[in-house]
Formats: structure tokens, sequence, C-alpha cells
């Protein structure tokens, strides 16, 4: 499913009415009565319900007011509150504020102390509350008076409804810059806004319903709008039945570089899930002296031994067996417990020169990069790099906090730099593609943050790639498969309890439930 800003959904709107002749009216009339249908929905009908709709001066008031006359012809006691003077309305509001007005509705100002007296003795009695101030164009902060306005709204007891988005939040971000209202549902129109997914004003939303608006189908798959919400449908084409004539060969062979003294279980548990994930064959090259430690802990992994340092990570003299290796795979991760150490950038640079597969950069790979990602240019290869903030921060000059204030932003811009698949980890994991397309995945929990998740991550993609995934598909999908994991297995452990290997032994009942879908 398709995210939106809004300037697209602006475009949008705009389109419907200049190429397909939908006037705006007719599309406000419609938004009104998404909202009356959920209402409806919730509680079996209106009639007796005490509804309380708060109006701005924008189209999102119109969706509000709209929503006002069907539910008072419903039998609803409807007291509407408009946020400033009627003649500043919209000329789509207006038509409906006139019309509201002709069915001797309760329309009551809200511009002033005083008013917030009538609207706190409303909101004492009602069932419902239509949040219907401010819409997508909304940026910044809410003024002193609608604070007031939000806060008594979050302090009643009422059903919150909010119309697009909830006022306070913005669209294209997410953000909250003071107070916001806080809905218990969101009716959002024809697709579903960026800043309705990523926190903080996810948690705001409530539980999201997309209606239909009659805004023509082909305007909502359009190309250019280029950020994707991943879900179920998306990837589980990726997942139908093997079929019966196949060999382990078929499915692919992994292979993953890695590991130093004292942080073998990362390597191990990348190689782990990518077999979980399906690869039908997996190889851990490390240094040597750990060979009896990995072969001895996953009977199914192949092992094969490098020269080492003198600290027990990977010599430079491992290169001609790594060019082997690379030579006899499907895919190449590499940097899941490498260690930091001198020799690891030659190493990474001579891998990116020498394949002739796919690679995945993660962990210490990364900070092999050692601040440089010019050298992720001097390859042959897609490149998937998968940074947490931290490790993006060193990588572009800009500071953790920055990067987590415009995660979207941030991850197009350097995938399209470094014509890289760039997964961005973290609450809300963006995958960026070399073109520019963002994939945002929105399950997984906190118990996440926990030590090897990120290696889980690796070798799952690095498993979807042996398989013959290409390697922006097997992100996404790797992204989501690796998140629901996680939602299934806090639901026994809880967040605390939850360790990363744990994600690896839920990989085949989540595989499952897709190939069913």
């Amino acid at each position: 499913m398709k995210l939106l800003n809004a300037d697209e959904m602006r475009d949008i709107d705009r389109r419907a009415t200049e190429e397909y002749g939908i006037p705006s009216i007719l599309l406000m009339e419609n938004a009104g009565l998404r909202i009356v249908e959920l209402i409806e929905d919730l509680g079996r009908g209106v009639k007796g319900l005490h509804v309380v709709i708060l109006a701005g001066r924008g189209n999102n008031g119109g969706d509000g007011l709209v929503a006002a006359r069907h539910l008072i012809n419903g039998g609803a006691k409807v007291d509407t509150f408009l946020l400033g003077d009627s003649q500043e309305l919209t000329q789509d509001s207006g038509i409906n504020y006139d019309m509201l007005g002709r069915v001797k509705a309760g329309i009551y100002p809200l511009r002033q102390e005083e008013d917030l007296d009538k609207l706190m003795v409303s909101l004492l009695s009602a069932d419902v509350i239509i949040d219907a101030i401010y819409g997508i164009g909304f940026h910044g902060s809410l003024g002193e008076f609608e604070t007031q306005v939000a806060k008594l709204v979050n302090w009643s007891q009422a059903t919150v409804i909010s119309a697009d988005i909830p006022s306070g939040v913005e669209a294209d971000t997410g953000k909250i810059h003071g107070e916001a209202i806080r809905a218990d549902y969101t009716v959002t129109f024809a697709l579903p806004k960026v800043g309705l997914v990523l926190d903080p004003g996810k948690e705001y939303a409530g539980t999201l319903t997309v209606a239909d608006i009659s805004i023509p189908r082909v305007l909502l798959s359009d190309p250019r709008v280029s950020t994707h919400l991943i879900d179920g449908p998306m990837v589980q084409h990726h997942f139908a039945p093997r079929r019966s004539e196949t060999h382990k060969g078929t499915f692919g062979h992994a292979l993953i570089i890695g590991g130093s003294a004292g942080m073998t279980g990362a390597v191990i548990m990348s190689a782990y899930a990518a077999l979980r994930a399906g690869a039908g064959l997996v190889t851990t090259a490390v240094p040597e002296s750990l060979l009896s430690l990995v072969d001895t802990t996953v009977l199914e992994i192949m092992t094969r031994p490098l020269p080492q340092t003198r600290g027990a990570a990977i010599s430079l003299e491992a290169l001609p067996a790594i060019e082997n290796l690379l030579g006899t795979s499907s895919v190449c991760a590499i940097g899941p417990g490498m260690s930091r150490y001198p020799e690891a950038n030659a190493i990474l640079r001579f891998v990116l020169k020498n394949s002739g597969i796919p690679v995945i950069i993660d962990a210490d790979g990364i900070n092999a990069l050692q601040g440089d990602a010019s050298i992720l240019k001097d390859r042959q290869v897609p490149v998937v790099l998968t940074p947490h903030p931290g490790e993006m921060a060193r990588l572009t000059g800009l500071s953790a906090e920055a990067i987590q204030q415009n995660r979207l932003e941030i991850a197009r811009r350097y995938a399209l730099l470094w014509g890289i698949t760039l997964v961005l980890k973290g609450n809300k994991t963006v995958i960026a593609s070399p073109n520019g397309e963002l994939f945002v995945n929105i399950c997984g929990n906190p118990g996440m943050a926990t030590a090897g998740s990120g290696d889980v991550l690796t070798g799952i993609i690095a498993g979807l790639i042996a398989q013959g995934l290409k390697p922006l598909d097997a992100a996404v999908a790797g992204v989501y498969l690796h998140g629901m994991a996680g939602d299934q297995v806090v639901l026994k452990t809880g967040e605390r309890g939850l360790v990363a290997g744990d994600l690896i032994q839920a990989i085949p009942d989540i595989l499952c439930d897709l190939e069913e879908f």
C-alpha cells in the first residue's frame, strides 16, 4: 500500500477534479459519510448518540460539517463547534456550513475563552467527538487556544474520531510539537498519510481506517508516489510453495563472513537465520581458531577457516580463500561479529571489488567503511547496507538525533547518492532503493532492541537473496519477516524476555503464514 505526503494528497485531489470531473464538494461529502459509517459500525447505529464535532476553517472542517448533517438525519444529538469565523471557511466548507444551518443544527462559535465553557459542558455528556480541526496541511504547533481545546478533548471520556489525521500531527513526518488530539480512531481518506504510520503520530491516530471517497484508483497507483507501507500482500508472492523437482542447490548458497574472538554469536545467528529463511546452503567464513565453536553450534552450517590476526580476527592473508568462496556462493553478507580493526577496511574493499554476487554489509562491515561510504561506488554488484542510526551517523557526518528526526528523507537521499539498497534500522525500519523508492515497516516491537537482532535480520535477507529474490525485494520481505517474528515471539516472552535467538525459531511459522496468505 502506498503512503502519501501532504503535497501528493493535494495533487491527487486536484487531479480527481480537473482530470476526472469529480467535484471537490463530492469528495468532501464522501469523506463525511465515511466518518458517519465508522460511528455506525462502532455502535450499531447513531440514533440517540450525543456527538460533538470540532470543525476548523479548512476542508477538513468541511468533512466534519458533512458528518454533522448526516448524523442529525440519523437521529443523533449533534453539537458542532466552529473554530474561527464562518466567513473564513473554504468554498466547499462554507456551502456545507450553510446547509447545516438550514437543518436547524446547533452550531456554536469556538473562538475565545468563554466559548470553552460551553464546549466543556457538551463534552461531559458526549458519546463521540469528531476532530475535524486541522487536516494534512497542518505544520508546527497548535496555537494557545487550540491547545486548550485539544487538552479538553483528551481529557474527555468520549470516543474520539479524527478526520484524515489527528489535529496537531504533521502529515509528512508524524511529528507533534506540543499538544495534539489523541484519537481512538482515525478515518483517513484515499491512502494513509506518512505521519499516521510514524511515531509519535501513529500513537495518536489510534485504530486507522482507510476510506474510499471516490478518487479514481489510477491516481492512487501513480508511480510518482514512491513511498510504500509494507504489508503481507506486498511480500506474500515471494513465498509461493516450492516445486517438487528441487534440491538444496536450487535455493542458493549464502556466505557469511565475520566473527572474531568473543563475537562468534553474531556470525552464527546470521547463518542460522539464513538457513531458517530458506537458503539451501550456508557457509560461515571465520577466523580459524573459532572454527570448532561454530562447527558445534548449528550442525547444518558449513564452515571455512580463514587465516587470522593475533587478535583472532580475519587477516589479509585470507583474501585468496575469500575470493574462492565468493566464486561458489549466491550472496555474501560481511560484518557480523567481525570486530573493529585496521585490516577490516581492506577486506571489505576486496569483497566489493571481487564479488560477482550481491553483498550485504552489516555491523562491523559498516564500521569497516571507516566513515567513507564513497567506496560503496567501487563495485559492480548490488549492495544492501543495514545501518542502525548510530552507524548511519558515522557514515554521513550527521547526528543520530538528526537522522531519527528525518529518517525517510535521509534514507532516500543516501540510497540515491550511494546507489544501494539502504535498510535504516530502528523503530519503523525504512528501506530505500537505489532509485529513491521508500518502504516503511510498522511491525516489530521494542523487545527486538536486543543484542543480535540485527544479525538475524542480515541472515534473513541473505537467505532470501540466495533463493533468487532481488536485493530490494529481499530487504523489504526480510524486514517484514523479521518484524512479524518479533511480534509473534513477544506474545510468549514479553518485551524484556525476548532474545535474538527467539526470532530465528519463529521464522518458519511466519513463512508458513505467508505461504498460506
